[in-house]
């Protein structure tokens, strides 16, 4: 059997092993000053940009005219069960649909004794919660009482819907 002897490094090996390691040090010495470089003018414009932004007034929304209703295909509609017999929110939701509203989600009311139906609306609604109650011959027409904006999850009215 023979034994495999380790072959001795040869001049050349040693010179390439000792320049590839300098060269990774240096790699990395020049990484660290790029990067040291780079970061403070970009630190430096981001905060320049967050302050500019803090400073900066926002421009309002726009708002349709008072009085004037968002056209029935960018106005939506939360349609709520306040009567407690099963399907009649989907139900009157698909009505709602086929007036052209756009229907923002389908549930039950917090409570399920409501006699009449009646077109609940957010601050400034007024207007689309008339016409959706046009639509549907509903009567009642009110500001949100019982829910609140955020359980509208950004519909603009709620219909609530009764037992008549």
């Amino acid at each position: 059997m023979e034994h495999a002897q380790p072959l001795p490094l040869r001049p050349w090996k040693t010179a390439a092993v000792v320049a590839s390691a300098i060269a990774v040090v240096e790699l990395g010495v020049l990484v660290v000053l790029a990067v040291g470089a780079i970061a403070e003018p970009v630190a430096h414009e981001a905060k320049r940009v967050a302050v500019e932004r803090m400073l900066t007034p926002v421009e309002p929304r726009k708002r349709p005219a008072p009085g004037k209703a968002l056209p029935r295909a960018e106005t939506a509609v939360v349609v709520l069960n306040g009567n407690g017999i099963a399907g009649a929110a989907s139900t009157a939701a698909a009505r709602v649909k086929s007036f052209g509203y756009v229907i923002g989600s389908v549930g039950n009311a917090p409570r399920s004794d409501y006699r009449r139906s009646l077109v609940l609306f957010r601050p400034g609604r007024e207007a689309e919660a008339r016409r959706l109650a046009a639509d549907l011959k509903i009567r009642i027409v009110a500001p949100l009482d019982g829910i609140t904006p955020k359980q509208l999850l950004g519909a603009h009215v709620a219909l609530v819907l009764g037992a008549r």
